[in-house]
């Protein structure tokens, strides 16, 4: 795969580009970077451009502030429409990367063909876990990313992935601690300031996709249906043997249930 570099924003945007036909944007979850969509860009590419950056500071986007927000990223990914001269695309974000998603449809709802929203959640930080976010933001510039990796990985994935999934396990470790502390840190400033999309909801018309893996402790299956329940045009998914990055733990049923979102779209249109 051909790594592809643009400047978006002040800041070199790394992303995948791949297939062709209608457009879909893959925005990854934090602390992680653009290679969890590998099974999603081998299983529609055939049909559709697959399309994957590297968010604000993760990965290898290199960005050099304190705090990089949700609004920062989803206007880095409409500018990286811009320069592929895409109006719009499918959506799709898992966990930071819906935060990012639900910011995007704020900013440019007329851009969204059809939203996916995995494992993420409407409503802001709380003062309690925003303050959690602070003392981890302070622990990984202390520490680096392998405490964070051990600690987190037994709530990110469900109880099969880590008895029979090695290669799983495996990469999501590999992605964290991968990744560049500061930027980590920069990244969970950026989501304690988010903001609260919750009444936002009501006013997104685009089909909508919500998946959420049934033993996600992070983002429970209640975040979901709350979404789901105020998205009138919305579809709910749940993934059995999967946790919080079920499309990674679960790809085939992830994305059989994205084909069906792409599919009832290109008979619309």
């Amino acid at each position: 795969m051909d790594v592809k570099r643009i400047k978006t924003n002040g800041v070199e945007t790394v992303f995948d580009d791949e297939g062709s036909g209608p457009p879909v944007v893959l925005l990854h979850g934090f602390p992680f970077n653009r290679t969890m969509w590998g099974e999603q860009f081998e299983g529609l590419k055939g049909r559709h451009r697959m399309i994957a950056p590297d968010l604000r500071g993760l990965g290898e986007t290199i960005a050099a502030a304190a705090i990089a927000t949700m609004e920062q990223m989803a206007h880095d990914v409409a500018a990286l429409l811009d320069t592929l001269e895409l109006d719009r695309a499918v959506v799709c974000g898992l966990s930071m990367g819906g935060y990012v998603a639900l910011e995007f449809c704020h900013f440019f709802p007329e851009r969204v063909t059809a939203l996916v929203l995995a494992g993420t959640r409407a409503p802001a930080d709380n003062a309690e876990e925003k303050q959690n976010r602070e003392r981890q933001a302070t622990r990984l510039l202390a520490e680096g990313m392998k405490g964070i990796a051990d600690e987190t990985l037994p709530k990110l994935l469900a109880r099969e992935t880590l008895a029979s999934k090695a290669e799983v396990v495996s990469r999501v470790r590999q992605m964290i601690e991968s990744t560049d502390p500061r930027r980590a840190a920069a990244a969970q400033h950026g989501m304690a300031a988010r903001r609260d999309y919750s009444e936002s909801l009501t006013r997104i018309k685009v089909p909508t996709l919500v998946i959420v893996g049934r033993e996600d402790s992070i983002r429970p299956l209640s975040d979901a249906q709350f979404m789901h329940s105020k998205i009138r045009n919305s579809r709910l998914e749940v993934i059995e043997n999967a946790a919080h990055v079920s499309n990674m733990e679960r790809p085939e049923v992830f994305n059989n249930a994205l084909s069906l979102l792409l599919k009832e779209i290109s008979q619309n249109h």
